[in-house]
């Protein structure tokens, strides 16, 4: 099992369209993935999940997965978070 906690730094949060795509880049993984916030923990691979977090820029997330390629997935899913926006 692979943990890491982050602070969000995308702009708007994880808002419809960032969310969309954190759930494409964690689909892409065998590894069950997890996020955690403010105690609530929904599967990052479910855009509604994701979508009913309401994670607002500054916002601390912990990503947790467990799997074959769990450092891999770990790895990107930050990338993705602590960027300032979303690229095309």
């Amino acid at each position: 099992m692979k943990n890491q906690t982050i602070k969000l730094e995308l702009k708007n949060g994880l808002e419809a369209r960032p969310a969309a795509l954190f759930v494409q880049i964690a689909s892409k993984y065998e590894s069950h993935i997890t996020v955690v916030v403010n105690e609530k923990q929904v599967n990052a691979k479910s855009i509604m999940g994701m979508m009913s977090l309401g994670t607002i820029k500054g916002e601390k997330i912990e990503i947790i997965a467990e799997g074959e390629d769990e450092n891999e997935a770990v790895a990107a899913l930050i990338q993705f978070l602590t960027q300032q926006e979303v690229s095309e």
